[in-house]
């Protein structure tokens, strides 16, 4: 993103930040502070493309997600998303990206001042299931 976008609303930018605001709605009042984060965890579920035969499409299921978008992507807009301040202390997780018959995104905030994380998720129940496929694939 550039500076230009601040004015410029290009379509792209919309979602990723419409996206951003579900992500914090979602997340709701009880994200910690970054310092306290000792572990995130993510997992991203991907829908196989309708376009695929289902047999194609009922192979993958299960199977690592190895195309675009990125997965330092994904993490990146999670961070930048939940911690818009700055991230910098949350220096350990696990990032995957998974094939599923339903697209969502799982996070987990392991935090240091309790035995517990918390699952925070991210699911297509939320919002109609077209539009969490397609800020999946679109916002990365």
């Amino acid at each position: 993103m550039t500076q230009r976008d601040k004015w410029a609303k290009r379509p792209e930018v919309v979602r990723y930040r419409d996206w951003c605001d579900l992500v914090r709605a979602t997340a709701g009042k009880d994200v910690p502070d970054a310092s306290l984060v000792r572990e995130l965890n993510w997992t991203a579920y991907f829908e196989p493309p309708q376009s695929w035969s289902m047999k194609t499409r009922a192979a993958v299921i299960g199977t690592c997600h190895r195309q675009k978008p990125d997965r330092d992507n994904i993490d990146k807009a999670i961070l930048d998303c939940l911690w818009p301040e700055g991230d910098s202390a949350i220096a350990a997780g696990t990032i995957r990206k998974v094939w599923d018959w339903n697209a969502r995104l799982e996070i987990e905030i392991i935090v240091d001042t309790s035995q517990h994380g918390r699952l925070m998720a991210f699911e297509p129940r939320q919002v109609p299931k077209q539009t969490t496929a397609a800020v999946l694939r679109s916002c990365f």
